[in-house]
């Protein structure tokens, strides 16, 4: 008998190594594969929501849900709304009541989301004025006031009613969780005691509750990451979690460790990453806050088209685009946000092709070959300001632009302005097989090699017969690397 016990001792150990693989420390956990789905989705949604979006006010260039911090530190255009408005006793806990999301309808979120072609959605769980989407226990604790959406405000679970209804539209749902909060008692009190008694129960709970696919952490900047304990938890992830096969988790889990560990790296209202070598993902905002901001206006918001350019050159370049929008304190999805996304979602619907599950091309642009325009008047075929990059074309006649992404051996050519007269796109090396459309027609296009380059003859369409605005894709089949 003592010898069955040891031999099935010998056949479970390495059923046990093998489903906690990953130990508490980087260097192991940056080996686990990124989840496939994350890299093929390529556009996410997020969505920053909770009490600061009952001011809803920012100064324009900056964040509204910073609005407590912003009081707090005697910022005097928040000071002078705030007092004019609110009065000088009304404190931030006191918007909590008038929260109260009365028009949040889930099942529309979701199918906005659905529309814009976005694959996955990743809710504000909690940002740094501490205040819960879900039932938290622990938010109630250390504030010793109900200081969650159930037991305060909405009455209502927010979070668990918007990933039922994102789950049903067929979409991923994700968190982004803030690690530290302001003003919590706690954390300023004992910071090592908060992340014992607050932040770990907390975020186990959110994530045991809510499944979340993607976890955005944030709010890490004012500690190392053995105060976050972030090895311990990302291993708790990745071994233990409900979710630990399919989570992907970004690199904010402590000083200095953006672009060092993590799943995913982060780049915010920045251009993002120069290549593929590492997962990335771009997030910001339409406007210029992520939070709802009553103060800006129709002028601050992207063009349809600048968030479409933006979610090409990111995609071009192996990242993955995370847009922002800020709901109402009564939950609604402002106009102008939902009309963008589906305006996306209608390019989307020609192009995804040339989006969803791409990787990088040699390279992920070029300027090719276009006819004279006057430099002076700004006449570019293409010119426009995208992240933090002022994309202006070289001197010379090279003045049509255009990003490339591929599947295997199809290359696919995304131009942001028409090409009139032809496509010319050097070092593209086509077969005997190669076939050319432009995707959204079903006739192929004719083409020839030139040198080293292909020419891609494009027919004359009127404004009706181009398949979508915005940007157009060329599609060309079995190309020689």
């Amino acid at each position: 008998m003592k010898r069955l016990l040891f031999l099935a001792a010998l056949v479970l150990l390495p059923l046990c190594a093998l489903a906690q693989p990953y130990t508490a420390d980087w260097a192991s956990l940056d080996t686990r594969p990124t989840p496939s789905w994350w890299t093929e989705a390529r556009f996410g949604i997020f969505i920053h929501w909770g009490v600061y979006a009952v001011p809803a006010f920012s100064k324009v260039g900056e964040y509204s849900e910073w609005y407590w911090n912003a009081l707090t530190n005697g910022k005097p255009d928040y000071v002078a709304f705030h007092e004019r408005v609110f009065g000088k006793n009304f404190a931030y806990q006191d918007f909590a009541p008038l929260f109260k999301a009365e028009l949040f309808d889930p099942a529309q979120w979701a199918d906005v989301f659905r529309r814009s072609g976005a694959k996955y959605i990743v809710l504000t769980s909690k940002h740094h004025d501490g205040f819960a989407l879900w039932p938290s226990a622990e938010a109630n604790t250390s504030w010793g006031r109900p200081w969650n959406s159930v037991d305060a405000g909405p009455g209502r679970d927010l979070l668990g009613d918007l990933t039922d209804a994102v789950r049903q539209a067929g979409l991923e749902m994700g968190l982004y969780f803030s690690l530290y909060e302001w003003y919590n008692p706690l954390y300023r009190a004992d910071p090592t005691l908060y992340v014992e008694k607050h932040y770990l129960p907390q975020f186990k709970d959110v994530v045991t509750r809510y499944k979340p696919a993607v976890i955005f952490a944030d709010g890490e900047w004012d500690h190392e990451d053995k105060l976050w304990k972030s090895e311990e938890v990302v291993a708790w992830l990745y071994n233990e979690s409900p979710v630990k096969d399919r989570v992907i988790v970004n690199d904010r889990w402590g000083k200095g460790a953006r672009h060092q560990h993590g799943g995913y790296y982060t780049t915010e209202y920045g251009s993002g990453m120069p290549d593929a070598s590492h997962p990335w993902e771009e997030n910001r905002g339409m406007a210029y806050s992520y939070g709802y901001s009553r103060t800006e206006s129709r002028d601050d918001y992207n063009t349809a088209q600048q968030l479409i350019l933006m979610l090409v050159d990111i995609v071009s370049r192996g990242g993955n685009f995370l847009l922002d929008i800020g709901p109402t304190a009564d939950g609604r999805i402002p106009v102008i946000m939902q009309e963008r996304l589906l305006q996306m979602g209608t390019w989307l619907d020609v192009n995804g092709e040339a989006i969803y599950g791409t990787r990088t091309w040699k390279t992920p642009t070029q300027w090719s070959d276009g006819e004279v325009v006057d430099a002076e008047r700004g006449e570019y075929m293409v010119r426009y300001d995208i992240l933090a990059l002022t994309v202006s074309p070289p001197p010379g006649r090279a003045v049509k632009q255009v990003f490339f992404t591929r599947k295997n051996d199809t290359l696919y050519a995304i131009t942001p302005r028409w090409p009139k007269g032809g496509l010319v796109l050097k070092d593209v090396q086509p077969t005997s097989r190669t076939v050319v459309h432009l995707l959204g027609r079903a006739e192929p296009l004719t083409w020839r090699r030139e040198g080293n380059s292909l020419v891609i003859d494009v027919p004359a369409l009127s404004p009706d017969e181009v398949p979508s605005q915005h940007a157009h894709t060329f599609r060309i089949t079995h190309v020689a690397e």
